[in-house]
């Protein structure tokens, strides 16, 4: 089981390769940047795309512990020049984790613009899971010369596809295809995930993307996000669970960092009309289910008989779903309180919003739609779960289709 589970994943082509293969199989203007989460099959995607092209290609990673200078970029660019010179073909070079390397994009930049120059045909696909430290070099020294793919993590529907599992199972174990041969032996699970997932991502992902004063502060945050998923906390109520001393602007800006590696995003209040003030209480959302099971005590069969618990992972699972289906489109996503009234997700596409309210069985939630509507009679709402759109049917679309601007 665990070789076959193995197997089929290496072998599972997602969307995105495809679309990857077909704009390298072009000789176009710009390069394609592939950006999203550890672990959710980028590197192995960059493979395919490779077997789909039938141009020679050259691939080198920058995820090492010590990660290399800029020469490394000019080396790998050599290889493909030599490469295009004895095979007088296109060649395709793929540099992996290239936001590890200070100043990739200067240099990236400078051997792009000169085989433009030269007419040199080297059809480049970079691949990062840093969104703050690949948009920042791709805004500040490469405008106009790249196109974004975006690769979220694993859907309900792929990983359905891949691994037989129903919506229980994707809900508590979520969307790392990596971990799911361990989901028969879920202390394993738990294990590779905190060890070789999280542990990676926060110590080489965020502590390398700047100075972190506080590393201490940053992994209690991480911690206290996942023990309460989708719930709203004041940045003071928070510092009253860490165990570090900080300040709100700290803590505001770590969960920003741990938003641009794709672990939690804070959300912030939804207001018509006004500029949302920065630093209002934000709402946790994980950005994969997984990251709040492998810290958990609970197994997938108390979990499941847990209503109150199960509540909470089917309401985390929705936003990371908006979440996910967002990034690089021009949706907003925030959450609605007044009192005890709550909508769970406000969704803004152009001049339209949508009051979202996630059904799941929990006794303690008091829905806010009626009140949301009372204010805002302009705002459309939709129901998700029990009474509403079925959960396996929302999640087996992209949330964009649900949502017309």
């Amino acid at each position: 089981m665990f070789v076959f589970v193995l197997d089929f994943y290496m072998q599972f082509e997602r969307p995105i390769t495809k679309i990857i293969a077909s704009a390298l199989l072009k000789k176009l203007p710009v390069f394609q940047v592939l950006i999203g989460p550890r672990q959710v099959g980028k590197t192995i995607i960059s493979s395919q795309v490779q077997k789909r092209l039938p141009y020679p290609s050259v691939y080198a990673t920058a995820d090492n512990p010590l990660p290399p200078g800029v020469e490394w970029i000019e080396t790998q660019w050599r290889l493909a020049e030599i490469e295009a010179q004895n095979t007088k073909k296109p060649v395709v070079l793929i540099l992996d984790e290239i936001q590890k390397i200070k100043g990739w994009s200067e240099s990236i930049k400078m051997h792009w613009d000169y085989a433009q120059r030269k007419s040199q045909d080297i059809r480049l696909l970079i691949l990062g899971s840093s969104a703050l430290l690949l948009q920042e070099g791709l805004t500040e020294s490469l405008a106009g010369r790249f196109f974004l793919n975006h690769c979220p993590h694993w859907s309900f529907p792929e990983c359905a596809a891949a691994f037989g599992w129903d919506i229980n199972k994707w809900l508590y174990f979520g969307g790392y295809p990596g971990a799911a041969i361990f989901a028969n032996n879920e202390t394993q699970w738990k294990q590779y995930l905190r060890d070789s997932l999280i542990e990676t991502v926060l110590a080489r992902d965020v502590l390398q993307m700047q100075k972190i004063t506080k590393p201490t502060l940053l992994r209690h945050l991480f911690a206290l996000s996942a023990t309460f998923p989708s719930q709203i906390f004041s940045y003071n109520k928070m510092l009253g669970q860490l165990q570090d001393v900080g300040n709100t602007t700290t803590l505001a800006h770590y969960l920003q960092l741990l938003e641009s590696a794709f672990l939690v995003s804070g959300l912030e209040l939804f207001s018509r009309g006004h500029v949302r003030k920065r630093g209002s209480s934000p709402k946790l959302i994980l950005w994969n289910n997984a990251l709040i099971n492998a810290l958990s005590v609970r197994l997938f069969k108390d979990a499941v008989s847990d209503s109150s618990w199960w509540g909470r992972l089917v309401e985390n699972a929705v936003g990371a779903h908006l979440c996910n289906s967002f990034v690089g489109t021009g949706y907003e996503l925030t959450y609605w309180r007044d009192g005890n009234q709550e909508v769970d997700f406000v969704v803004a596409a152009g001049n339209c919003f949508y009051g979202v309210e996630v059904k799941s069985g929990r006794s303690d939630k008091v829905s806010g739609l009626k009140q949301f509507k009372k204010k805002y009679p302009e705002g459309k709402t939709l129901i998700v779960g029990s009474s509403g759109v079925n959960l396996e049917k929302f999640f087996s679309k992209p949330a964009t289709n649900w949502f017309p601007g």
